[in-house]
């Protein structure tokens, strides 16, 4: 564990110009003219999110619940300013109700990055259950979305993902699978 959160360290200090999964995300969201970012804290978003705070291009802030930062990128595309909300697989398990009742009928591109647990390794069980209903929960509302494993298919999968919601004015999730992220290192 210590190898991996040395990496970590050392990558949130280079930056995001670097070719790390957080260097490509925030570059790939600013590109595509994507500037507030609410979220709720997530260890494995960490890294991301110290550098969307580092960068004055990003209006980058902690929200209470899932919910609030669906709520304010929704209303933030209604005032023509482009957000993505950051969040962990079990923060998705709240969303279905906004999801269906102001996202979609509203054609709302929110940009969803998940960091996915509940999988390789998950010690807790609620975890499992949520990572395994949130797909299927997707597929229910018609959905786009994508797992995204590898580094070399990161820039590609989430540059073409805003790209069509942002087109097509409808939602997209994209998982960040512990293959690509490193996913929570747990201490026993």
């Amino acid at each position: 564990m210590a190898i991996a959160e040395q990496q970590t360290s050392s990558q949130v200090t280079q930056g995001s110009s670097d070719k790390s999964w957080h260097g490509i995300v925030l570059q790939t969201l600013k590109r595509n003219e994507i500037s507030l970012i609410p979220y709720v804290p997530d260890r494995v978003l960490t890294p991301l999110i110290q550098n969307l705070h580092a960068d004055p291009f990003f209006t980058t802030f902690a929200t209470a619940r899932e919910e609030e930062a669906v709520g304010i990128v929704s209303g933030a595309w209604m005032g023509g300013r482009r957000g993505a909300v950051l969040m962990q697989t079990s923060g998705f398990a709240t969303l279905a109700n906004v999801l269906a009742s102001l996202a979609v009928p509203y054609q709302i591109p929110l940009i969803m990055f998940v960091s996915e647990r509940g999988t390789l390794g998950e010690f807790n069980y609620g975890q499992s259950l949520v990572c395994r209903t949130m797909r299927p929960v997707l597929d229910s509302l018609a959905l786009e979305h994508h797992t995204i494993t590898r580094l070399d298919e990161l820039e590609f999968i989430a540059d073409r993902s805003i790209k069509q919601a942002v087109t097509t004015q409808a939602p997209v999730a994209l998982i960040l699978n512990p293959l690509l992220t490193g996913g929570k290192t747990f201490d026993k």
